[in-house]
């Protein structure tokens, strides 16, 4: 019975580089594919990253900021649905587990816990930024191989874009300057965030 165990695990194996979508080549496609996982952590990290926020925002500005939240969560989670499915279309098993996540990724884990709005606001536009990068990193791959990936991972880069521009309006001065302008981590961030709120108080 092992062997045969073992046998059906290898022909599932196999199976996993044999297809890709039609009119892509299969070598391209599972490349592609595979460059998509990337997508998968970062919009898994964002989406608990968003909730996290949404419960841990206090402050004079905690309920418009934690009714914004919501809709994004909801929304990056479709997105996360979207890019795992494409993935299996093109023949590469998507993996969606919090190891693989915490394994893979190259960035440390949200920072701020219970904090004011515009810490979290503050943070959370370095987390967008680094996850619409990455999008657009594999926008350009697309491009190259496959316009119906490209498509699904512009529609996003569109919409993560304007979540953060909803992000930022809390986050500049009257003349459009943000106060996180020089921050490069969350941390940074959050704290410029803050300076920023009361220098317009």
């Amino acid at each position: 019975m092992a062997g045969k165990k073992t046998t059906r695990a290898t022909a599932r194996k196999s199976m996993t580089d044999s297809y890709t979508v039609p009119g892509v080549k299969l070598e391209e496609g599972q490349d592609l594919a595979k460059e998509l996982q990337s997508c998968l952590h970062n919009l898994n990290d964002l989406h608990l990253t968003l909730k996290h926020a949404h419960w841990n925002v206090v402050g004079p500005k905690f309920i418009g900021v934690h009714k914004m939240l919501d809709p994004q969560v909801d929304a990056v989670r479709e997105m996360t649905d979207a890019v795992a499915e494409r993935m299996a279309t093109m023949g590469v098993p998507p993996v969606g587990t919090p190891g693989a996540l915490v394994r893979d990724r190259d960035w440390d884990d949200y920072p701020i816990g219970l904090a004011q709005a515009s810490e979290h606001l503050g943070a959370l536009d370095i987390v967008y930024t680094r996850v619409i990068e990455n999008h657009r990193r594999v926008i350009d791959l697309a491009g190259d191989v496959d316009p119906i990936t490209e498509d699904i991972l512009i529609g996003q880069t569109g919409e993560m874009e304007q979540y953060q521009w909803f992000v930022r309006a809390h986050l500049q001065d009257d003349e459009g300057t943000l106060s996180t302008s020089t921050a490069t981590t969350e941390q940074e961030a959050a704290q410029q965030a803050m300076e920023g709120d009361r220098r317009i108080d």
